[in-house]
């Protein structure tokens, strides 16, 4: 128990996590490098050709197009 305490000290400039690999599980340094985005609907990251811009509250944001259900199905689809 002692070792998992140390590993999520924080330090004196700032750093908690010794032991965390760096970067980003999406890839790419900085926004929008990527190129992904999460669904404001279904949650999912999709390439932002996959989304579509929706008015929600006076806001755009961006949904699976054409709709997250047959998205999924069309990525499944193309699956061998």
């Amino acid at each position: 128990m002692a070792q998992d305490d140390e590993k999520t000290r924080i330090d004196n400039d700032g750093l908690r996590y010794k032991s965390k690999a760096p970067g980003s599980p999406f890839g790419g340094k900085g926004a929008f490098v990527s190129g992904t985005m999460s669904c404001l609907l279904c949650g999912k990251h999709r390439p932002r050709s996959m989304l579509k811009g929706k008015q929600v509250l006076g806001k755009t944001q961006m949904v699976c197009a054409p709709s997250c259900k047959e998205l999924d199905e069309i990525l499944a689809a193309a699956k061998p």
